[in-house]
């Protein structure tokens, strides 16, 4: 089983001819709101993609239709509370090459505390994985004890902030990181060269598997001397927001299943391509028979 201890937000999505500029007002010509928050997001792609997945969560009760979305598709929802505090919510506006901007209110997501950590980690049996990323309270505490339950820690540092710095990142297993964030831990400029970058993330971290997504660019896993580089499939790009998410789900779906990681890679770099054509993050996420025909057919008409 995998346990994502993740953010839940309410996504309010503008679509606007650039992103807006300081001072400016500027008219947006389409807006969505809709179900949230890098942790939710991998929590479904873990399910679409036909993982078990226990999402780790709170929301505001006033917002239960969130956690209904997730359980419809197939996520447990066990241990996702409805508390008396608003939701985390997220304004995104997305230009017209895709490219996103996002203000991020954490709410309920930073209501977590130790005793909360205590109570989740029962839940986890041996060999179980836990995954995690930087939107949630009380995530030094989970880094810290979760191999008390002998489980496998995984982390998305994101949203990058000074705090990930002083986190026990080599209790985790695997990290996946995107080359800006991939930069910042290593301490080196984000104009240097993946050969660099993998390098000083293995000299600071020996002992972690690290997953460097690049976008357009592919994907590289990286464990010790080994190293694997999946290229993405090309594709015109609608809207970028969730691509990141949907990889991780994918990816971490696949390795649950008994993957190679060669097949983790393709398979969670076709799952982020077919999401960048459509608008939105929970609802870009493809479902596993859509990137399984992608992966026979190619995404030529996708």
């Amino acid at each position: 089983m995998l346990h994502n201890f993740g953010s839940i937000n309410l996504d309010h999505v503008y679509q606007v001819p650039h992103l807006v500029r300081p001072g400016e007002t500027l008219a947006s010509h389409d807006y969505q709101v809709g179900l949230g928050g890098k942790g939710a997001n991998q929590s479904l792609a873990v399910a679409l993609a036909g993982g078990e997945v226990s999402h780790w969560g709170r929301l505001g009760r006033q917002d239960a239709w969130a956690r209904d979305i997730l359980a419809r598709a197939g996520v447990n929802v066990t241990f996702t509370d409805l508390v008396d505090a608003p939701s985390g919510h997220a304004i995104i506006q997305v230009d017209e090459r895709g490219e996103n901007a996002i203000l991020l209110f954490p709410g309920a997501n930073h209501g977590f505390t130790a005793t909360h950590i205590e109570a989740l980690l029962d839940a986890c049996a041996p060999g179980d994985w836990i995954l995690a990323q930087n939107e949630c309270s009380a995530l030094p505490e989970l880094l810290a004890r979760a191999h008390q339950a002998e489980a496998s820690l995984a982390f998305n540092p994101a949203p990058m902030s000074d705090a990930v710095a002083e986190l026990p990142l080599a209790r985790c297993d695997l990290l996946f990181v995107n080359r800006g964030e991939a930069a910042w831990l290593a301490g080196i400029a984000e104009t240097a060269s993946v050969e660099q970058l993998l390098s000083a993330l293995h000299a600071r971290l020996p002992g972690t598997a690290t997953v460097l997504t690049l976008g357009s660019e592919g994907a590289w896993y990286q464990r010790g001397a080994t190293r694997h580089y999946q290229p993405a499939p090309a594709v015109e790009a609608v809207d970028t927001t969730g691509a990141g998410d949907t990889f991780i789900g994918y990816f971490l779906a696949r390795l649950q299943a008994g993957d190679a990681i060669p097949r983790c890679l393709e398979v969670a770099t076709t799952a982020a391509a077919l999401s960048v054509l459509r608008p939105g993050a929970a609802g870009s996420i493809p479902a596993r028979d859509a990137v399984e025909r992608a992966l026979r057919d190619g995404l030529t008409g996708a």
